[in-house]
Formats: C-alpha cells, sequence, structure tokens
C-alpha cells in the first residue's frame, strides 16, 4: 500500500512539475518587461534623496542596455523611467521580481496634481505595510504623463538584478491567482509526503527517516520565504523574519541535506573519521546563521554561498564513494538529488551576481525539488523494507526452530499462560497436547539421518494444518510437538482432535515413501474452568501442565496411542483407543 502510495506520489510529482513549467510562462507572457528601457545611477552612500538625484546632470544616468548585477554595498541602485514610454493605460502597475533579493524598492512619482507620492515595498519592510501587498514589490503607476518615474533600490550583502515588468490591472490579478495555486499546490504536495515521512519515521524507526523529514521541513520554509509566499501569507507582519528566512532556511536545507545522506549512506560503518567531518559540516550549517546574521557582510555571505556549493559536491561524492562501498541505496539517493543539484545552479549564481533575475532563477529549486522529495521518499521507503524485512528474519530466527520453523518452547510457554489467564477470565475452555512422533528412531535406522528430519518437517506440517490460525504448535523435544488449543476450544473437540491427528499421520505424506507414514502418539488435557484460580499463577501453572504430559507419555504403554488427562490429574478413557494411566 505504501509502494502504491508512493508512486502516486511521484506520478503527482510530475503533474506538477508540467503544471509549474506552463503557469509561470503564461503568467510573465501577460506583461511586459521594460527593464531596458530604464537609466540606472548608483548612489554608493545611499544617502541622496529624490530631489538629489533629479538635479544631476543628465549624462551622470546610463542607459539599461540588458540585465546585469549591481554590487551595491551600503549604497542604493536609482532607475529612471519616463512614463510616456512605459505605457498609455489609465492604470498600469510595475512589479519588481525577485523579492528576496530586494531589502527596500521605493518609487518616486509626480502625480496629475503635481504633488511627489512614494510607495514603498522590500525585505524591511513588513509586507503587510507595502503599497500593494503581494509576493514581490508591486507599484501603481498614477504618475502625471511625461513625468519621469524614480525607482530606489537596496540590497545588502546580496548583488541586486532588477528585472522591472509592465502590467494593467487583469494581468496583475491573473498572474497573481495563478501564482498562488501553484504554489499552494506544490505546499499541499509537500505537506502530504512530509506527513507521509513522519508515518515512517513511526512506523521503522529509522534516522534516516528523522534527517528526511528534517530536510523536507525545511525545504518547505526555504520555497515559502524564497518565493516571497510566507511573507505575503505567514509572516506578513515580521520584516526582521521575513529578510532573514531565504539565508536561514538555506543554510538548515544544506545541513539537514548533508545529515540525511550520512545516515542513507551508512558513513559510520565505513569511515568513522567521514561520519565526524560530516557531523561537524552539518552542525556547522545549523550553527552558522547566528554568525552570518551578526556579521551580516559581503565575507559573510560569500562563505553562505561557498557551503552551499562545496555541500552539493560533499553530498554527491559520498553517495558515489558509498555505492562503491556496497550501499546500494546511496547510489540512488545520488540519482534522487540530481533534479535538485541540477537546478541549484540558476539561484546560486544569481545569489552571486552573475545570473539575473528569470523565471529559471525564481522557479528551477521548486520543479527540481517537486521532483527530488517523492523520489527520496520511495527510495528510502525501499531501504527500510529491505532493511526491516531482515530484521524480521533475524527475529524470526530467533523465536522459531530452524528445522520445522515452528515457535520454540518459550513462546509456548508464555502464549499457555496467557491463554489460561484469559481461559479463568472468561469461565471458557482451552486445551495442550503433546504429540511423539514415534517411529522417528526407525526411520532413521533404516533411511538416515536425512530422512529423519523430512519427517519432522512433515509431521510439523500435518499438526499445523489441523489447527486455527489461533492455536500454536511448538516443537518442544526431539521428536514431540506440543499443540495449543487456545479459547474458545470445546473439552468435548479433544478427542475428536486427537482421531484426526493420528489418522492425518497414517495418511502418508508425498515426500516421505508410503511405508514410512509419521506414527503419533498422543497426551491430552483439557483446561476447563475447574481449574481453580489461585493454586499457582499462570506462568508458573505452564511448565507444569507440560511436564505432566511428558510424564504420561513416557509411561504411556507402547501398544497405546491415546493418554487423555484431567485437569485434576486423574486419567479420562477414550472410547474408541484405549489409553493406560501413567
Amino acid at each position: 500500500m505504501v509502494r502504491t502510495l508512493s508512486l502516486s506520489l511521484f506520478r503527482l510529482a510530475l503533474c506538477l512539475v508540467m503544471w509549474m513549467t506552463g503557469l509561470p510562462a503564461l503568467a510573465a507572457s501577460s506583461g511586459d518587461f521594460v527593464t531596458t528601457q530604464a537609466s540606472y545611477w548608483v548612489d554608493p552612500t545611499g544617502a541622496a534623496s529624490v530631489e538629489d538625484v533629479r538635479q544631476l546632470p543628465g549624462d551622470t544616468f546610463q542607459k539599461l542596455t540588458r540585465q546585469r548585477s549591481f554590487e551595491l554595498s551600503h549604497g542604493a541602485l536609482w532607475l529612471r523611467l519616463q512614463e510616456a514610454d512605459l505605457s498609455s493605460m489609465p492604470r498600469s502597475y510595475l512589479m519588481l521580481e525577485g523579492a528576496s533579493f530586494t531589502d527596500r524598492a521605493t518609487l518616486y512619482q509626480q502625480s496629475p496634481s503635481g504633488e511627489w507620492t512614494r510607495q514603498e515595498a522590500g525585505d524591511h519592510i513588513p509586507v503587510a505595510d507595502w503599497s500593494h501587498p503581494d509576493r514581490t514589490p508591486v507599484f501603481e503607476l498614477n504618475a502625471a504623463p511625461g513625468s519621469t518615474l524614480w525607482l530606489r533600490l537596496e540590497s545588502h550583502p546580496s548583488p541586486l538584478s532588477p528585472s522591472l515588468q509592465l502590467l494593467d490591472a487583469g494581468d496583475l490579478r491573473a498572474q497573481r491567482d495563478q501564482s498562488l495555486l501553484l504554489l499552494g499546490g506544490y505546499l499541499g504536495f509537500v505537506l502530504l509526503v512530509l506527513f507521509l515521512a513522519v508515518v515512517h519515521v513511526q512506523l521503522y524507526g529509522d534516522r534516516a527517516f528523522i534527517a528526511y523529514v528534517s530536510y523536507v521541513a525545511c525545504m518547505m520554509g526555504f520555497q515559502l520565504a524564497f518565493t516571497g509566499l510566507g511573507g505575503l501569507l505567514f509572516w506578513p507582519t515580521l520584516a526582521s523574519w521575513n529578510n532573514a528566512a531565504p539565508a536561514l532556511f538555506m543554510l538548515w536545507l544544506t545541513a539537514s541535506g548533508i545529515w540525511f545522506v550520512r545516515e542513507v549512506s551508512a558513513v559510520e560503518r565505513h569511515h568513522r573519521g567521514l561520519y565526524r567531518f560530516m557531523t561537524g559540516w552539518s552542525l556547522f550549517g545549523f550553527l552558522y546563521p547566528a554568525a552570518y546574521f551578526l556579521l551580516l557582510g559581503t565575507a559573510a555571505f560569500k562563505l553562505l554561498n561557498l557551503y552551499g556549493l562545496l555541500s552539493v559536491l560533499l553530498s554527491m561524492g559520498v553517495c558515489l564513494w558509498a555505492w562503491r562501498k556496497g550501499e546500494i541505496y546511496a547510489g540512488w539517493t545520488a540519482l534522487g538529488f540530481l533534479p535538485l543539484h541540477l537546478a541549484y545552479p540558476f539561484p546560486a549564481l544569481r545569489s552571486a551576481g552573475v545570473l539575473a533575475d528569470s523565471w529559471a532563477t525564481q522557479y528551477a529549486v521548486l520543479i527540481g525539488s517537486a521532483i527530488e522529495i517523492p523520489l527520496l521518499l520511495y527510495i528510502l521507503h525501499r531501504r527500510a523494507k529491505d532493511f526491516n524485512e531482515n530484521r524480521a528474519r533475524m527475529r524470526v530466527i530467533d523465536s522459531t526452530d530452524p528445522l520445522t520453523g515452528l515457535t520454540i518452547l518459550p513462546v509456548l510457554l508464555l502464549r499457555l499462560a496467557d491463554t489460561l489467564r484469559r481461559a479463568r477470565g472468561n469461565r471458557s475452555e482451552c486445551a495442550l497436547v503433546l504429540v511423539e512422533l514415534s517411529n522417528h528412531a526407525e526411520v532413521v535406522a533404516t533411511e538416515g539421518r536425512e530422512m529423519g528430519d523430512r519427517a519432522l518437517v512433515v509431521a510439523a506440517a500435518q499438526l499445523s494444518a489441523l489447527v486455527r490460525d489461533v492455536d500454536t504448535v511448538c516443537r518442544v523435544a526431539d521428536t514431540r510437538f506440543a499443540v495449543l488449543l487456545e479459547t474458545p476450544f470445546k473439552a468435548l473437540m479433544l478427542r475428536l482432535f486427537a482421531q484426526h491427528a493420528i489418522a492425518k499421520g497414517l495418511a502418508g505424506s508425498p515426500p516421505l515413501p508410503l511405508h514410512l507414514s509419521p506414527r503419533f502418539r498422543i497426551a491430552t488435557i483439557a483446561l476447563p474452568e475447574q481449574v481453580e484460580e489461585g493454586k499457582s499463577s499462570e506462568t508458573q501453572a505452564a511448565p507444569r501442565l507440560l511436564d505432566r504430559l511428558h510424564q504420561a507419555l513416557d509411561q504411556l504403554e507402547p501398544h497405546k496411542a491415546v493418554v487423555h488427562l484431567s485437569a485434576t490429574g486423574t486419567v479420562l478413557r477414550p472410547s474408541s483407543l484405549p489409553a493406560e494411566s501413567p
């Protein structure tokens, strides 16, 4: 069932990926990118006001012929746009992509009445206080015809790569609805996978699933912060958290990924030094945010990017190394990580200032994770299932007879004690039967030890075929088997059961020659409600009952086949089969 659900999740992930590939492109096609229509000037101090910028000579501003990145440090980037060149629509909106990389965005425009108005957005301002709360900064254009628009941008320590898009009211609404639907579907999908992972933690108790839960939770937090959905819906009044969340979740995501790889690859089993190194590397990612936000400089930002890049190489290298060491699922894990690792360079190069804001830098990791997350869950499920089957086999070896596959004596005594307790509490009946393969020595003498062992296996199979699923058949000695007929059971059926057991043996079995059919000698004891409670505890009574049956078989005359004992120790003689008092 879990395997079927995992496959269904993978198909759902593929559908989600196809959906995510189409919707953002459709939304982007509804607007016009006007980045290259702007002119720019970098204020190195960040102290210039809009009045100061307006008075600068015209040749101070340079034409932004292509999208590019700007290292602003503590400065500001000013963009100048002519309202007449942008749109002739009565109501237009200007959208700035890459919300997670913009600390503060301020648009200055002159209204038809001649007054200067200001609209603000960015990570340093609570989303609830933006002029137009959205996932990314959005500004309404209501400037006087022919006036100039001034857009001031701040970003530190990450480089700034402005991407401006012009939309009308309908396009803005459609793009917003489509992006929220897309990201909501992704969020619901990740929550479903996270729930299944928690179920697997309870089901298998494997540390790899705990690391996987941490990894998926950090991935979800990173996507919420990176796409701006978290600031819009979950923490709209927390500007500091909105600014810190992308870097924080990126570090935690990377650290939990290394932790996950360490567990799946069983590094501790193969190399203690590498295990300690990966532990320290993962702890660095969990603890580095404290130093990063304290320093918050260019060097700290470059170290963050370097940590992410080296972690990708480390995880892939360790998975392939462990695979060469014989850890099959480490190799499959490397393939599971591949979609995300192929998508990782886009946002990484964007944060390093090499790539400009684009659809790929914003949604590549989203698509890669939608493929990766269910793949890793399915790989973990198969790994845990195989390991659990091995552990189950080991547990079965400890509790079963290696020759016949029946339960061993300690298990029988525990079940007998529980059955006695239930029988006394419910005033019901149960029974204990001891069966001996009386011709085993003859089989070994004439046919050899191998045929004697086969006769024991056949006898165990025949006895197991006579009982219910709730009953227990156990090999208690070399040639003797105990059968516990649990409550509810009628003592009147005990004689019939003994007859059926003897007849079953005499009927023969294909694995044995006809002249070597199992011959049984049987001792039975019914345990009705007359067994007085308080004479001894059930745990003490169980081995005593079995000892009495052994004594009865030891003292049974050779020409007798069945003896029935009562709970009080008297001998009950069956009408059809003779019995002798022990």
